[in-house]
């Protein structure tokens, strides 16, 4: 679909093989950008997610008795159509989105990273079951996991192609049938990776998508035929998604906000630090959970590295997401008023500001939502900047006497996503992988990313559930394990 089109159409549900539009008015969509339409999305009703269920319901009665070599069929052809089709689908992510070219190619490469490895689902069901023959007298046991049905995935505006495909790939291989939920900030991206699944061959009905707003997902979060719920976005919703779909049986994966710390030892490579610092806490535009926004470091080199932070940040282009410079827009208007508002508010309680991106304006572009990297020093842990998760481009410097001080900082967040360390001393290292309490951990590393053939970890605030995305944790949490007991008394 040319992007033309794009600008005037609406984004409609895919329902048992079939687009449809939701009864509930049509939400517009904008490129952050320019500030130029791009159509509208439908929203789906409480009786359109009861449809989209019954579809799922009745794809999933036949798929889950397909072999499972058989089910990975369908994702092989979906990996090739994804990398074929990755340019356009990174245009037209930094278009909805903001985000830039390049961030965008990388996330989709980091989504058709999840669907490699859910070819190998034939593999991977079979870790963790096993067999124990002879388990009793005359007795065999072997555990084997089984698909549950239809699982819904409600993922965030800030990664609509990486996110979607976390779970789709594993919930498909597994044999369910999954109802995808994007959000409806930036629909597009996941209504052209579904148009992709069932190019692949995936059949009607096992991969659905609603598209809506809370009431959405409060119809999901309710319906007794959906099994389990997969959730990325804010703690205050993750901790509804989790208690509202708990509480009707359901399984919940829901990973919540983050604010996460970099560590910079005296010992650290001080350029290298600078550079990687100011990437995490900056790229795409700061909207994402690995942003490590708040910087630890040691007095000794404190002077030394907010200056080098300051100019690494001064260097960073701001520009239209598709031109791919270094830093692209931000989401929305209001989304910019909120960071903006942090920083302000730390200025009056006596951070120093040492670079101001609030002034930016695009050339050719000045209805976008702009707001360029931002460096404030002498923060104190207990300003709100160094508390909550702010979103934006916005790095925030502050003094420690050492490491005791510096994982006392850390740790005392409520939240536990990620954390980096910048170190040249191996024993600094140990003791950062022993007691940061975080689930995703890099040493030497801006960011904590973990590749696919790893679960994505979240600790305290930033997760509820058991089991989390990706890797062995998604095939557990799209399975249940049955205990097999076979006696035959004349073997």
């Amino acid at each position: 679909m040319a992007m033309e089109e794009l600008r005037s159409g609406t984004v409609r549900n895919f329902v048992g093989g079939e687009w449809t539009t939701g009864a509930g008015d049509p939400i517009p969509v904008t490129d952050p950008g320019s500030g130029e339409s791009m159509g509208a999305v439908t929203v789906s009703t409480e009786a359109d997610v009861d449809a989209a269920v019954a579809a799922a319901t009745e794809a999933y009665a036949e798929w889950s008795r397909r072999p499972v070599e058989e089910r990975v069929q369908p994702l092989f052809r979906l990996k090739a159509l994804l990398e074929d089709h990755q340019d356009e689908l990174a245009t037209l992510l930094a278009t909805e989105h903001g985000k830039t070219f390049s961030e965008a190619k990388g996330e989709l490469r980091r989504g058709i990273e999840n669907v490699e490895v859910a070819c190998g689902m034939p593999t991977l069901l079979k870790q963790g079951s096993g067999i124990v023959e002879r388990a009793a007298p005359g007795i065999d046991e072997s555990g084997i996991r089984q698909p549950l049905g239809v699982f819904a995935a409600i993922t965030p505006f800030n990664f609509p192609g990486m996110i979607p495909l976390w779970f789709l790939p594993h919930a498909v291989a597994t044999g369910n049938a999954l109802l995808l939920k994007p959000s409806e900030r930036d629909p597009h991206t996941p209504r052209r990776i579904v148009e992709l699944c069932e190019e692949a061959g995936i059949p009607d009905g096992v991969v659905n998508l609603v598209n809506g707003q809370a009431d959405t997902v409060n119809a999901i979060l309710d319906h007794p035929g959906v099994a389990g719920v997969s959730f990325v976005g804010s703690t205050p919703v993750a901790e509804h998604v989790y208690e509202r779909a708990a509480a009707t049986g359901k399984r919940v994966q829901a990973q919540g906000g983050a604010k996460n710390h970099v560590l910079v030892s005296d010992s650290a490579d001080l350029a290298f630090a600078a550079e990687q610092t100011v990437s995490s806490a900056c790229a795409c535009a700061g909207e994402r959970c690995l942003a490590n926004d708040v910087i630890c470091v040691f007095e000794d080199v404190y002077d030394d590295f907010c200056e080098q932070v300051a100019a690494a940040a001064e260097a960073q282009t701001v520009g239209y997401g598709p031109d791919d410079p270094d830093v692209g827009a931000l989401i929305t208007e209001e989304h910019r008023e909120r960071v903006e508002g942090f920083v302000e508010e730390s200025v009056d309680a006596g951070a120093r500001l040492l670079v101001d991106g609030r002034d930016v304006v695009v050339s050719g572009h000045e209805d976008g939502v702009y707001m360029g990297p931002t460096v404030l020093a002498d923060v104190d842990p207990a300003m709100r900047v160094a508390r909550e998760e702010v979103f934006g481009p916005v790095v925030a410097l502050t003094s420690v006497s050492g490491m005791d001080e510096a994982l006392s900082v850390l740790n005392g967040s409520e939240f536990g996503n990620a954390a980096s360390l910048f170190t040249g001393r191996g024993g600094e290292a140990q003791r950062f992988r022993r007691e940061a309490d975080a689930g995703n951990l890099a040493v030497n590393a801006g960011t904590a990313a973990p590749m696919a053939f790893f679960h994505f970890g979240g600790e305290k605030a930033s997760f509820f559930g058991d089991l989390h995305a990706q890797a062995d944790d998604a095939v557990r949490f799209y399975t249940d394990q049955t205990v097999y007991i076979e006696r035959w008394p004349d073997a």
